[in-house]
């Protein structure tokens, strides 16, 4: 481990949260469960226009806005069309973590680094999240892009984080299953992480991460051990 690392960002939705759930919540309101990747990646499209034209919104309210528009050709819907959409996104304060988090955020504050999730969503769901796993104890505070004025990967949200933890560029890591965050931290000058759940290629379009697992207790030893 690098001697100036101190503070190691974790990424939220997807990295720590299983969203799996969701597709459950979409078949009750009469809509197919794989709509659930469309729904995300379309939320984060939505996000990341935003920010490209310098504006920001709540995750919440860009999810509903994406959901809307993916639920209203649908026919057959059990329920009205707002109906639908708050059931399914209500699920998104019930989620729980992927089964390999609670190691993972063990060994990183065990090696004595700085634990702080750092959301595209609310401050306030992620430390439910981690409070429904009794890992809250763990983590030094919470961060959301809402406070910065961006989503990730602008860089005004990375600089947003480093200032909340009082840290330069190369004393912070970033650690995400998505390679847009690990990227976009990449060229904040921060070191990253990539957790692989999926066993998928990297987009050698974007900034290799410093390491990589197939897990985040994998991504974590590997943070501690350079």
């Amino acid at each position: 481990m690098p001697p100036a690392l101190q503070v190691v960002l974790l990424d939220v939705n997807e990295t720590l949260s299983d969203l799996e759930p969701l597709r459950a919540r979409l078949e009750a309101v009469g809509a197919p469960g794989h709509l659930l990747d469309p729904w995300f990646a379309g939320t984060l499209r939505d996000g990341f226009a935003l920010a490209a034209g310098e504006a920001s919104a709540p995750f919440l309210e860009v999810g509903a806005a994406t959901l809307r528009t993916l639920l209203a050709p649908l026919p057959g819907l059990a329920v009205p069309l707002e109906d639908a959409v708050q059931q399914v996104t209500g699920g998104l304060s019930s989620l729980g973590v992927h089964p390999d988090v609670p190691e993972g955020l063990r060994l990183l504050a065990d090696g004595g680094l700085r634990v702080v999730p750092f959301t595209n969503g609310a401050a306030a769901s992620a430390q439910q999240l981690l409070e429904r796993a009794g890992l809250a104890d763990l983590a030094e505070r919470f961060l959301s892009v809402e406070d910065a004025g961006r989503w990730k990967p602008h860089a005004r949200s990375y600089a947003y984080a480093l200032g909340q933890c009082g840290v330069q560029p190369d004393q912070a890591a970033l650690v995400a299953v998505h390679p847009w965050d690990t990227d976009g931290a990449s060229r904040s000058g921060l070191s990253s992480g990539w957790v692989d759940r999926r066993d998928v290629p990297y987009p050698d379009v974007f900034l290799p991460p410093d390491v990589s697992g197939p897990d985040l207790p994998a991504v974590a030893r590997a943070l501690l051990s350079r």
